[in-house]
C-alpha cells in the first residue's frame, strides 16, 4: 500500500500497478520451464523443436535455443519479494522464486570451476546478433557468465540469507512496502 502522503493520482493507479505485477509474475511462471530458468525469448523459434519444453526443466545444453540464467536470477528475487509482501496469498510466488534459487545455486548453473571467471553459467548476452560465445561443435551458447548475471545471483543469495529468522529483511533504504491484496 502506498503511504498516505502520496497524491491521489498515484493512489488511483495502485490497483492497476498491483494487477500488472501479478500478471507479469503469472506470465513468467506460465512461460518458463518447470525449473524456472527461461529460454532466452518466449517466442524463440527453436522452442517448437524442443518437445514439451514448458513441462520439464530447461536444458542449457540443448541444440535449439539458449537458456538465460541471468533473467532467472532477477525473476527469483522479484517473485520472492512479491510473495513476501502478499503474505499467505503470495505463497505460489515465494515457492516459484525459491525453486529458481535452488536451481541456480547448483550445477549445471553454478560454476564450480575455480578457473572460470564467473559464478552463474548459461547466461545470454545478445543472441539475436550472435554476440554470445558458442562452444565448438554446439549450435547455441552455453557455459558462459555475464557480469549482471553474477551480480543478480549474489543479490539473490544475499536476499535468501536475509530471510533467515536471525537476519533483518533486506530492502532498499529500509523501506518496507505493503501491497494490499484484492
Amino acid at each position: 500500500m502506498l503511504p498516505k502522503r502520496v497524491s491521489r493520482p498515484y493512489r488511483e493507479a495502485e490497483a492497476d500497478i498491483r494487477l500488472a505485477l501479478l500478471d507479469a509474475a503469472d506470465y513468467y511462471i506460465e512461460c518458463t520451464p518447470t525449473c524456472g530458468v527461461p529460454y532466452w525469448d518466449t517466442g524463440a523459434p527453436g522452442l517448437r523443436d524442443l518437445s514439451n519444453w514448458s513441462e520439464c526443466d530447461a536444458d542449457p545444453f540443448n541444440d535449439k535455443e539458449p537458456v538465460d540464467s541471468s533473467a532467472a536470477a532477477i525473476a527469483a528475487q522479484g517473485l520472492m519479494r512479491l510473495g513476501k509482501i502478499m503474505g499467505k496469498q503470495g505463497e505460489k510466488y515465494t515457492i516459484a522464486g525459491r525453486k529458481i534459487a535452488l536451481t541456480l545455486l547448483d550445477e549445471p548453473y553454478l560454476s564450480l570451476d575455480p578457473a572460470h571467471e564467473g559464478l552463474l553459467l548459461h547466461s545470454v548476452y545478445h543472441w539475436p546478433r550472435r554476440w554470445d560465445y558458442v562452444p565448438e561443435g554446439a549450435n547455441i551458447p552455453y557455459g558462459e557468465s555475464v557480469m549482471w548475471g553474477d551480480y543478480h545471483l549474489r543479490e539473490l543469495a544475499l536476499y535468501l540469507q536475509r530471510l533467515s529468522p536471525k537476519r533483518s529483511y533486506y530492502s532498499f533504504a529500509n523501506i518496507h512496502w505493503k501491497v494490499p491484496v484484492a
